[in-house]
């Protein structure tokens, strides 16, 4: 049910927790049958959710689908499809000095209460992917929707409690407040998707319960163009990924390294790509997005002074609108360069080759992906054996998040933990280990 004014979240808490405490989540029964309802929901009212994403982020419909809600039912059908064996205890040798009747197996139990904190980027996905895992686990779960994505969180508020176990399955809306107070209760995991400053009052917040928390922050992504690569095939890649949902992506390409000719005739490669995308005028495009509110609009029109403009540039306060803009002659100091773009802006940062792109990627946080753009066999090795990063794509950006049987996480200061798939249900659950010896 959703948080109202007469229903603190201290008592919201309690109830799902008396609901796991009765063993209402474990049976795998009732977990298939919450993830068909959460399926049915994306299903009968998607147009619902997809217009309240056009609200907050000017997603157009194919876009919401695409990355939100259909994005969502492939993860609940994979999940349902594996799920039994995902929960099929696994057998463990014994030591002989037990005895050869001895055995032994690890199995996943459910923690218990789930917290789910989303972001505004993606506000359906993001809540609700994490979600299949928990419930997939068996556990009670409160989800939290973003407040600034306000259309989209009303809207979860409603369909949430519509089509889900009431018993075990809460939603509370509000901004700080609100996330406040749910961080002073005793959750048996924290899910926080967002950035690292909010991060860590998160991680400080669950120290004082010992809860384990995963958090999926981001970063300045890297993209590696190296020499030789098939520029037209790069744009047309890299524009893709960097302007879907405007740049308001955690994995989106923040930043594209190249030698001098290779970024040189990169920019006229991006221009094209960018018309192709959506023409001449991206602001009349339907498929091109908005910035989320007028605060990040500032920020974000903040760097585009930040090197030469390429493509774009151009913005409208009003609607929140912000061009697909590529920079080029960025300096590695720009303010563009200091913190995660997190908007529709693309920065050429020159480096001599790939000893220099090694070194500029190191020198810098571990980012949450990093794309590679080459042939090398050699060049590709050497980026996966010298450098760290949450994912690392080869020949195109964001595609690793799609394959279920992928984790996804970060590492270092873009975020601790993983989920998808399986990996899902090892965040969500405990793997116990279990020790049988007969008495006689």
């Amino acid at each position: 049910m959703t948080h109202s004014s007469t229903e603190q979240p201290a008592d919201v808490v309690a109830r799902l927790r008396a609901t796991f405490d009765t063993g209402r989540t474990k049976p795998v029964e009732w977990r298939t049958e919450q993830l068909r309802r959460l399926r049915a929901m994306l299903t009968e009212r998607g147009a619902d959710l997809a217009a309240a994403l056009n609200a907050d982020l000017g997603k157009s419909r194919t876009e919401a689908y695409r990355t939100e809600i259909d994005f969502t039912v492939r993860e609940i059908d994979h999940t349902l499809g594996h799920l039994d064996a995902w929960l099929r205890p696994e057998p463990a040798p014994a030591p002989a000095h037990l005895g050869a009747d001895a055995t032994a197996w690890t199995q996943y139990d459910p923690l218990g209460v789930v917290l789910v904190i989303a972001p505004w980027n993606y506000p359906a996905q993001l809540l609700l992917a994490p979600m299949v895992g928990a419930l997939a686990s068996g556990n009670a779960v409160l989800a939290k929707p973003s407040e600034l994505a306000p259309a989209t969180s009303a809207a979860l508020a409603e369909l949430i409690p519509a089509y889900l176990d009431t018993e075990a399955v809460a939603v509370v809306e509000g901004g700080v407040p609100q996330t406040t107070a749910l961080l002073d209760e005793r959750f048996d995991h924290i899910f926080y998707t967002g950035n690292g400053t909010v991060g860590r009052l998160v991680l400080r917040a669950a120290a004082e319960h010992l809860t384990p928390v995963t958090l999926e922050l981001g970063g300045k992504s890297p993209a590696f163009v190296d020499r030789g690569a098939d520029l037209d095939v790069v744009a047309d890649r890299l524009a893709r990924g960097k302007f879907l949902n405007a740049g308001q992506t955690c994995v989106a390409p923040d930043y594209v390294l190249a030698d001098p000719g290779t970024a040189a005739a990169l920019e006229g490669a991006l221009v094209r790509a960018v018309a192709t995308l959506f023409g001449t005028d991206p602001a009349a495009s339907t498929e091109y997005g908005r910035i989320v509110n007028e605060r990040h609009f500032d920020r974000l029109s903040g760097l585009l002074g930040s090197g030469r403009v390429v493509v774009g540039g151009g913005s409208d306060r009003t609607d929140r609108y912000i061009a697909p803009t590529v920079l080029a002659d960025v300096a590695p100091d720009a303010p563009v360069m200091r913190e995660e773009i997190f908007g529709p802006i693309l920065p050429i940062v020159t480096v001599a080759g790939l000893d220099e792109a090694i070194g500029f990627i190191n020198d810098r946080d571990k980012p949450l992906a990093l794309y590679v753009f080459t042939e090398s066999e050699e060049t590709r090795a050497r980026i996966a054996a010298e450098t760290s990063s949450g994912g690392l794509g080869y020949g195109l950006p964001l595609a690793h998040l799609t394959v279920f049987d992928l984790p996804f996480g970060g590492v270092g200061e873009s975020g601790m933990g993983n989920y998808h798939g399986r990996y899902s249900i090892e965040t969500f659950s405990h793997r116990k280990a279990v020790l049988s010896k007969p008495l006689s």
